[in-house]
């Protein structure tokens, strides 16, 4: 039986990373323990990762937000000498599946742009502060950081060898933040693509690669002062105190389903699907946010995050053979918004913010998942608001229409908020309705006229908020056959018409990073030039290149 991957970790577990907290500054510290590999058969040398390097790095960027609010400013370097971060593992990337490599890469990207956006969305700038070889993935650990510092020394460089040295790409954003954030010029950006050596010193600065070049021996202090520097310009209220996040209560039964507090996962193996329901609340809304800020993490929106972003994770790595995820939600309609809404009301708390911004990034995952989904709105359900969002999410939606014979939970319902309209955009800019309605911006127009009514199955399709409403005769067959006919269908042709379908619209370095870039990348790890037995990456470290195919395609 395969390994069961677990994305849930603690400081206490950690094997490859530590934090110092210094006041509004924290230092991260890169330490890799070389036997500490998710999988056998490789090490972890040099500061190189694997997804469980990843894990925890995710977790700490998760922790940072909730728990350490007071940090403004997080220094991000090596806890080794001479190297900052060699990158991905290459022996884990030549002996891993397809399936894991693309999953992997998929992950480490999300991870990235967390703490590339922590600055805008949290106010805590993170600063990569380079001695030693920043080579591959280590460079780009630096690049998603706000600011990047290098020592000028005569070993330290940056680099993106993976085309000379392994015959594929800087797959974790490396290319599009090189291009599109950093702004090289693009005939430097192709000089320092092709070159395994790297680049060094004032070099690295004039070519925008680096921010700052500090000689050796003042690094380490000015690195510090810098950091100050920044804490003491940040705009970030002052919190003294964040909430903890506990361990979650989760089951997982010998048929990959899943149960938590709130989130119920029904895997069928045999007919490769995933049913997610989300609860609703079982009690009225926190009266204030003292009271939420009492909870910690098992306030209601915040706990529902977590437990889905967990159960997202899982499905991606531990079941990847369920190809139709089916999103289900049952709760007071009502009791749901008021939860929302005491968020909303108070978006500038430094807690209301950071739950608002983690359900952007989990509905944000959901957009990239690459997974046939659809929504069911069913009677009883609470589609409201951010939980609104994922019927624009998923690929087809299908609403109960009239009732149903020996159903009396309350009518299939659609209510829109203000969370509809803004605070949660795609990868693209835009909101999921503006996508949806690209060609029609008078339909958002229309929907938000609608902000709070509770919309049963006419409106609501009148309104183009879901795909198809049905009634009771035809709602159990119509389902069948659109999950037979997904499970039918090639999954690659699934995931390539798929993501091209969901991020219409705007072009951004995000939905390059996860359209553009990982399409290539993708195509590239089944390439024999990468992986086939004389391909470069199984060669690598052998002495031998890579014997290539030399037709351009």
């Amino acid at each position: 039986m395969a390994k069961v991957i677990d994305f849930q970790t603690s400081p206490d577990q950690y094997r490859h990373w530590r934090v110092e907290y210094d006041g509004p500054v924290a230092n991260l510290f890169m330490d890799v323990d070389e036997d500490g590999g998710l999988f056998d058969g490789y090490q972890l040398k040099l500061n190189s990762y694997d997804l469980g390097v990843d894990i925890e790095l995710a977790d700490v960027v998760q922790r940072m937000r909730f728990e350490h609010p007071e940090v403004k400013v997080v220094v991000m370097q090596s806890g080794k000498d001479r190297v900052f971060c060699a990158g991905a593992n290459i022996r884990m990337l030549g002996g891993a599946a397809h399936s894991h490599k693309v999953n992997f890469c998929k992950f480490t990207n999300e991870t990235r742009n967390t703490f590339e956006a922590a600055e805008a969305d949290s106010g805590q700038k993170y600063i990569a502060a380079v001695k030693g070889a920043c080579a591959g993935g280590g460079y780009e650990l630096a690049l998603a950081c706000n600011h990047i510092m290098l020592t000028d020394d005569s070993t330290s460089s940056v680099a993106l060898p993976e085309v000379p040295l392994l015959a594929v790409l800087p797959g974790t954003g490396g290319l599009t933040r090189v291009t599109d954030k950093r702004k090289v010029r693009r005939d430097r950006a192709d000089i320092f693509c092709s070159i395994e050596e790297g680049v060094k010193g004032k070099r690295a600065k004039e070519w925008r690669l680096v921010d700052e070049v500090i000689p050796n021996s003042k690094f380490d202090d000015v690195v510090q002062k810098r950091a100050r520097e920044f804490a003491a310009a940040s705009p970030k209220v002052d919190v003294s105190k964040g909430i903890t996040l506990g361990p979650l209560a989760k089951t997982v039964a010998e048929d990959g389903s899943l149960s938590y507090s709130l989130v119920e996962v029904v895997v069928d193996r045999a007919k490769r699907t995933a049913t997610i329901t989300l609860s609703g609340p079982d009690a009225d809304a926190p009266a204030d946010m003292a009271a939420f800020e009492a909870q910690g993490d098992q306030a209601y929106m915040l706990r529902l995050a977590r437990e889905l972003d967990d159960a997202i994770l899982h499905l991606r790595l531990n079941e990847m053979e369920a190809g139709l995820w089916s999103f289900r939600t049952q709760g007071d309609p009502e009791l749901f918004a008021a939860h929302e809404a005491l968020l909303a009301d108070n978006a500038d708390h430094w807690l209301a913010n950071e739950v608002r911004q983690y359900w952007k990034r989990i509905l944000k995952r959901v957009d990239v998942t690459s997974r046939s989904m659809m929504a069911l709105v069913e009677h009883g359900s609470c589609f409201v608001g951010v939980l609104a969002e994922l019927l624009f999410a998923v690929d087809r939606s299908y609403m109960m229409e009239d009732e149903f014979d020996g159903d009396n939970r309350h009518m299939a319902a659609v209510t829109l908020t203000d969370a509809n309209f803004g605070p949660y955009p795609m990868g693209n800019g835009i909101t999921r309705l503006e996508t949806r309605f690209l060609g029609e911006p008078e339909a958002v127009e229309a929907a938000k006229a609608k902000i709070g009514e509770a919309l049963e199955a006419e409106e609501a399709d009148e309104l183009g908020l879901v795909t198809m409403i049905l009634d009771d005769i035809d709602w159990e067959d119509e389902i069948r056959i659109f999950a037979e006919e997904r499970a039918s269908f090639s999954p690659d042709a699934m995931t390539g018409m798929e993501a091209n379908l969901r991020f219409a619209g705007p072009e951004t370095m995000e939905t390059r990073i996860f359209g553009r870039l990982t399409a290539w990348q993708n195509w590239i790890f089944n390439r024999p030039n990468a992986v086939g037995e004389t391909g470069a990456l199984q060669r690598y470290g052998t002495g031998v290149r890579g014997d290539y195919n030399m037709e351009r395609v």
